[in-house]
């Protein structure tokens, strides 16, 4: 019986995924500013982060010091190419571009990065009213040399955007069971070469 109503459920999900979807589509897109934002290379604004293209992903990301932020971004990383195939993406943050840089590099992310620095992109343009730095996701439209704000989503435990939540469902695991770490090697009791210079 438990494992019908898991099937229901899941097709249930399923449908209104699909009806929210279509929702999306259909909503209107809203003009917005032609923000500025730092990078590796200089200054860059809204419109040249779209690279040439009509939509652009706008990974919100809280940056370095955010574990769940960089368990989204690992997964992104990853379908990285089938997303750029559709679109621009970059992932933004507070962080300044060489710190981006360095953490990115250490995390083998393949992201076009730029910086808001906290400014007023992140606070006119957040994913959650009233909270500036909500990790998440805006894409934006661009028709000519002005940028549309067409969708935006929260990111969070159990989120529709992060595969490894679904997953440690099957398991009955969950936020209260399982936090996502930056590593997860752990140092053996007895280190084999003396253990001098051990970075933990």
């Amino acid at each position: 019986m438990a494992e019908n109503d898991i099937v229901a459920l899941e097709r249930q999900i399923f449908e209104l995924t699909a009806k929210l979807n279509e929702l999306r589509r259909s909503s209107v897109p809203q003009p917005v500013p032609n923000y500025r934002f730092d990078t590796l290379t200089g200054e860059v604004d809204l419109l040249d982060l779209f690279a040439g293209r009509d939509r652009l992903l706008a990974i919100h990301n809280m940056g370095q010091g955010c574990r769940y932020c960089t368990l989204w971004a690992d997964g992104f990383n990853g379908m990285l190419a089938h997303l750029e195939d559709a679109m621009s993406v970059v992932l933004l943050s507070s962080d300044p571009p060489a710190l981006q840089r360095d953490f990115a590099n250490s995390r083998n992310w393949r992201f076009r990065l730029a910086s808001h620095g906290g400014g007023a992109y992140i606070v006119e343009q957040t994913v959650m009213q009233g909270v500036e730095n909500m990790p998440g996701a805006v894409l934006y439209e661009r028709q000519g040399d002005q940028v549309l704000r067409k969708n935006s989503c929260v990111f969070g435990p159990g989120d529709l955007y992060c595969s490894v939540w679904s997953l440690l469902g099957l398991a009955g695991l969950g936020e209260e069971e399982w936090t996502p770490q930056y590593r997860y090697w752990r140092q053996p009791g007895k280190m084999d070469d003396g253990g001098a210079n051990l970075l933990e």
